[in-house]
């Protein structure tokens, strides 16, 4: 099984700069966007051979996410089931027989951490929702996470420290979430790779010059370690501020 991840800032947007040339070529059996930034009706794609699945922020032009699988799921269901959770359009659940595939759009903690707050509850709200789902089946998580684990995740780490992305709140948060049984897949395979990012600056040449970030995960239940094939980042598709990244499972 072979999994896409992609934060498309704006589905719209990059549909003009290559976005079916890359799905038709990477040809993903479930591939994942976020950050889409449309509301139901201001976009159709034609994608044969998949079933596709939106959920929309309440807000124009803001947040979203999108599923597109070519076997039909089991069940599909849309945000955690909280109110104050569900009107931004950021969680998708597929269920299929061997687990769970689930594409978040993690709440960004803005500029001086003024979302800081919010973003605890949200984190702590997920990772109780994935646990309640690994009591039924194993559960693959993906998407833009909104933050870098560590040091190696991101160019310049000590001037970043503190700032949204990489402090030490939401970092704690990811720690927890690893706690909690759920394997980093990159770094389960390439622990000590560095310069490996998905998320670049449009100021300042920041891609040209490699200045990024690894924001954008797949994670995976521990009792799907030994099914882990292979992890990727695809570096070289342009056409948005981050870039897509692979998992290849055996199931």
């Amino acid at each position: 099984m072979k999994c896409v991840s992609w934060n498309v800032n704006g589905v719209r947007a990059v549909l003009t700069k290559g976005f079916l040339d890359y799905f038709k070529a990477v040809d993903a059996d479930v591939f994942c966007i976020q950050e889409t930034k449309c509301q139901e009706g201001q976009v159709e794609i034609e994608l044969p051979g998949y079933y596709q699945y939106w959920n929309y922020a309440q807000k124009k032009g803001y947040s979203g996410t999108a599923l597109f699988s070519k076997k039909e799921p089991l069940s599909v269901s849309y945000g955690l089931g909280i109110a104050e959770h569900d009107t931004e359009g950021r969680v998708i659940t597929a269920e299929f027989e061997e687990a769970y595939v689930v594409t978040v759009y993690t709440p960004n903690a803005q500029n001086e951490l003024a979302r800081i707050d919010y973003r605890m509850a949200w984190e702590d709200a997920f990772k109780a929702y994935l646990k309640k789902l690994e009591e039924n089946k194993p559960v693959i998580i993906c998407g833009d996470l909104n933050v870098a684990h560590q040091e190696i995740d991101l160019k310049n780490p000590k001037t970043n420290r503190g700032n949204a992305g990489f402090s030490d709140e939401e970092r704690g948060k990811f720690g927890e979430l690893l706690e909690a049984g759920f394997i980093d897949t990159f770094r389960y395979f390439y622990p000590d790779l560095e310069g490996a990012y998905s998320w670049w600056s449009y100021r300042f040449k920041a891609r040209e010059k490699n200045t990024g970030w690894r924001i954008d995960y797949f994670l995976a239940s521990e009792v799907l370690k030994d099914k882990l094939v292979g992890a990727a980042i695809d570096a070289e598709i342009l056409g948005s501020d981050h870039c897509p990244v692979i998992l290849e499972i055996n199931i």
